[in-house]
């Protein structure tokens, strides 16, 4: 009896640790999800509620939150703070207005990790991430400077901010690399998401000869435009082609899934460190969409090699030469610009036919 007790007692003392090694191996992800526009809204949102949904899919993580359409600024603190009062260990917030609302939110709860989509400001608890867009953004421009037979491509763009000018930038380097004589025209909207304002955007450019048109908008506005009017169109966000079946010629698209699941897994395993995480089509955050039937197989041809040219690092779509509106070299023959320089990017490329407002 006295050798049971013993045996009891060294039980009693074990068990406690081993509940909780076991409780630290099995630690849930409850994940909260900040968007600026409707799930529904067929674009940017939509790709990053898609990615949500895989992320869901790991064992170790809870049913997550989503609250929708949130406006950018001060606002948002209030929602981002509502998420972690509910029991949320980790909150992605997924527009570029968020950035200061989610640090300042981030300050006053260390336990709760923080990823914020586009911005670039960080604390010990606060990541960002985002993706090198501007290469499939080069390869889409690639297929519109081989398309249009005007050589006027529009181009509707949302916020006159880094992010919009680069994609602007690269697409038209994309054009010209094809056809030098062709101009990308740029409406701006000031707005993520209004298909009214995108469609008036759209049927401006359409209007003054645009027979290509792409966009930087949420919205498939500027598609269902582009079909109305018998032009062709280049997407944005997602495979947004059964808006315009007749139009469509491709898009660059988001692939969000592999990035929200490895950031839970690395807050599940307490290997999470904040870092600014830029990948691009190598790591498959970012993609073009399967060419339509409407692009001639030499260009398809001319695509795919240029594609495998970007994954591998021979071809960088920032490469100079490369001069600015005015005739002056922004990137000197034989260099690339650099990451600082491409996310603070603020001038337009030889061929854009815009300004940028102040």
């Amino acid at each position: 009896m006295k050798k049971f007790a013993l045996l009891m007692l060294a039980l009693m003392l074990i068990l406690p640790q081993f509940a909780t090694t076991a409780e630290a191996n099995e630690k849930k992800i409850k994940a909260g999800f900040i968007y600026v526009g409707p799930v529904g809204d067929a674009g940017w949102t939509y790709a990053h509620d898609e990615g949500r949904k895989g992320m869901e899919a790991l064992p170790f993580v809870e049913p997550s939150t989503f609250i929708e359409s949130v406006p950018e600024g001060a606002e948002s603190a209030r929602v981002i703070t509502g998420l972690v009062r509910k029991g949320h260990n980790l909150v992605f917030t997924t527009s570029f207005g968020y950035m200061d609302a989610t640090l300042d939110v981030a300050r006053r709860n260390k336990d709760v990790v923080f990823m914020h989509c586009s911005g670039y400001k960080a604390a010990e608890n606060v990541g960002n991430y985002f993706g090198r867009m501007y290469e499939p953004r080069y390869l889409s421009g690639i297929v519109a400077g081989k398309m249009t037979k005007a050589n006027i491509i529009g181009y509707i763009a949302a916020f006159p901010i880094p992010e919009v000018i680069r994609g602007i930038n690269a697409f038209t380097l994309g054009v010209r690399s094809v056809n030098p004589k062709a101009e990308v025209r740029v409406v701006w909207t000031q707005t993520w998401f209004d298909p009214g304002v995108e469609r008036d955007a759209a049927d401006s450019l359409l209007d003054v000869g645009s027979d290509v048109l792409t966009m930087h908008q949420d919205a498939p506005a500027t598609l269902q435009a582009a079909e109305a009017r018998g032009a062709y169109v280049i997407g944005y966000n997602t495979d947004m082609r059964s808006f315009a079946p007749n139009a469509f010629l491709t898009a660059p698209v988001w692939n969000w899934g592999p990035l929200y699941a490895k950031t839970a897994q690395q807050v599940k395993d307490g290997t999470w460190k904040s870092e600014s995480i830029w990948w691009g089509m190598k790591e498959d955050l970012v993609q073009l969409a399967p060419l339509s039937d409407k692009v001639p197989a030499e260009v398809k041809a001319l695509v795919s090699e240029k594609t495998a040219a970007v994954k591998s690092g021979k071809l960088h779509p920032f490469a100079g030469p490369i001069k600015d509106q005015s005739g002056k070299i922004q990137v000197a023959a034989g260099s690339v610009a650099a990451d600082g320089d491409l996310l603070g990017m603020n001038y337009f490329v030889e061929g854009v036919r815009g300004t940028i407002p102040k």
